[in-house]
């Protein structure tokens, strides 16, 4: 199947129309820091024609793949690897000070989803890696195989928010005891056996939360949306928005948190008049997190639990 076929860019005409009044400028810049299959990528150069695009991807597949997809727009799009957080970088070696629009598309995309021998996936058997890029890092059967209990048990509670994690955790050690494991399906009974009934008739499927966890410790994702979010928003130029998917409560609090910090004035109370280094930098473009609609959801179920923040530069930094 093509990137083009199985790949439906999540809330896309939400994103280029929150993202529109800063790319009408001709010679304005727009990143899509997560560019995966190039959904977003190819909607974002055919809707502003003027626009300038350079995409991140840590996944050389996934680069390969959107290449082909883009290569008719020719040197419009600069595609580079490297993951979110290296956006200052690339950004300077590019030699370009400011942006006018920033996308993100976070966690795993469609495409590694659909990629079987990726191990992404709970619903099909796999060899548990789960690396974005394979070239790199440690694998999910190795932070299995290899982690302390009490490591684990931190990790499936703080990334997959996973009630059950000691009860999972105990019957991981004692497996791996018995012969390491190595792919997915085995995890997955696994964890089916070692819920109690009434954890297992609520959330989809069990291996669902676990999963996440193992993804997000392999790829380091939250400490990269810690630094990525805070980074483009110094990438963009005044008047230059910022538009972010999330797909899960941890990655959206991290957003919530850095517009917020953008949007609140930092002036001590009691002053009369706010001077320009408290006011805020940010204003919030979206009321709390936009919902994709019903009709989207019913088309690509892996729009469900998205999350879009939204926010525009209003103010450069005063030191």
């Amino acid at each position: 199947m093509s990137s083009n076929a199985r790949h439906v860019p999540v809330m896309l005409q939400r994103c280029l129309d929150m993202l529109a009044p800063a790319l009408a400028e001709p010679g304005a810049v727009v990143v899509d820091c997560t560019l995966g299959a190039g959904g977003h990528s190819e909607a974002l150069l055919k809707r502003f024609p003027e626009v300038r695009l350079v995409a991140l991807d840590r996944d050389p597949t996934a680069l390969k793949l959107a290449g082909e997809r883009l290569a008719p727009y020719g040197d419009r799009a600069t595609l580079v690897r490297a993951v979110y957080h290296e956006l200052p970088e690339v950004l300077e070696r590019l030699g370009i000070p400011r942006v006018q629009g920033v996308l993100f598309d976070l966690g795993v995309s469609s495409m590694q989803l659909d990629e079987a021998d990726r191990g992404f996936a709970y619903a099909q058997d796999a060899p548990l890696d789960m690396r974005m890029d394979q070239t790199t890092g440690i694998s999910a059967a190795e932070v299995l195989n290899t982690y302390p209990p009490g490591e684990l048990v931190r990790i499936l509670r703080a990334y997959g928010e996973e009630k059950q994690a000691k009860r999972i955790v105990s019957a991981v050690v004692r497996e791996r005891e018995k012969e390491p494991f190595s792919n997915s399906a085995r995890l997955v009974e696994l964890i089916r056996d070692a819920l109690p009934q009434a954890a297992k008739r609520t959330g989809g499927n069990p291996a669902k939360r676990t999963f996440q966890a193992l993804r997000i410790e392999v790829n380091a994702e939250l400490a990269s949306v810690e630094q990525a979010i805070p980074a483009a928003v110094a990438a963009l130029a005044v008047g230059g928005r910022i538009a972010v998917l999330s797909y899960q409560s941890l990655e959206d609090r991290i957003v919530k948190s850095v517009f917020a910090a953008g949007a609140t004035s930092t002036a001590p109370p009691g002053l009369p008049v706010v001077p320009e280094q408290y006011q805020p930098r940010l204003k919030l473009l979206t009321r709390g997190a936009e919902l994709p609609t019903e009709e989207e959801v019913a088309e690509n179920r892996r729009a469900a639990p998205a999350r879009l923040r939204g926010a525009e530069r209003i103010r450069e930094d005063i030191p």
